[in-house]
């Protein structure tokens, strides 16, 4: 019995971040990402968001054994769901699921929250690796809610799978937060909770 998939759509994209080798670039049909904002964390998830006319780029892997276990608790603030419209390589096709977070899973925040910096690098590496610059530009632009402030963490990441940008990297995280006015800042400590 072939083992299933999950389908990742920001930080496990990032290879780096988990450890699921069998693991090949895919396209989801009818999803697009954003920033949730709720009232029981002090930042904004990144969420896979039912949108009829879109498509986005991602990493499936495969979870031996359908040992969801690790994967739900990493992911837990999220639902798990299959993905019915996905195209990627891998033969015969496996079933696939994507973790979202419902409008209504968590109460709404009263605020717009921000993003850490160390969570963004992580995610564009990801991106970098899997599809180039190009992909990059496609993740920015899939991705509705940049009016987030972002923390700038970098030099002490809270994010707790964050990984070193080399100054290339950097630069491209920078370039297009700054193409998308993206406004960068330093939060209390009391704020910095993941």
């Amino acid at each position: 019995m072939q083992d299933p998939f999950f389908f990742g759509y920001g930080s496990l994209v990032n290879r780096a971040t988990h450890d699921y080798p069998q693991a090949a670039p895919a396209r989801v049909q009818g999803w697009r990402r954003a920033w949730r904002h709720t009232a029981t964390r002090g930042l904004a998830y990144l969420t896979a968001i039912p949108c009829e006319k879109s498509e986005i780029d991602g990493l499936i892997a495969g979870v031996p054994g359908s040992d969801w276990a690790a994967l739900d608790h990493r992911e837990r603030a999220y639902d798990r769901v299959p993905v019915t419209a996905i195209s990627h390589p891998v033969t015969p096709a496996p079933g696939v699921e994507i973790y979202w977070v419902p409008e209504t899973k968590h109460p709404a925040a009263d605020r717009i929250l921000p993003v850490l910096m160390s969570y963004i690098d992580v995610v564009v590496q990801g991106y970098l690796n899997e599809f180039g610059e190009q992909g990059v530009r496609e993740f920015f632009a899939t991705t509705d809610g940049w009016d987030v402030p972002v923390h700038d963490d970098r030099n002490d990441p809270v994010y707790p799978r964050h990984q070193t940008l080399n100054a290339s990297e950097r630069r491209l995280v920078d370039r297009t937060l700054d193409d998308y006015r993206v406004g960068v800042v330093t939060l209390p400590l009391d704020q910095r909770r993941w």
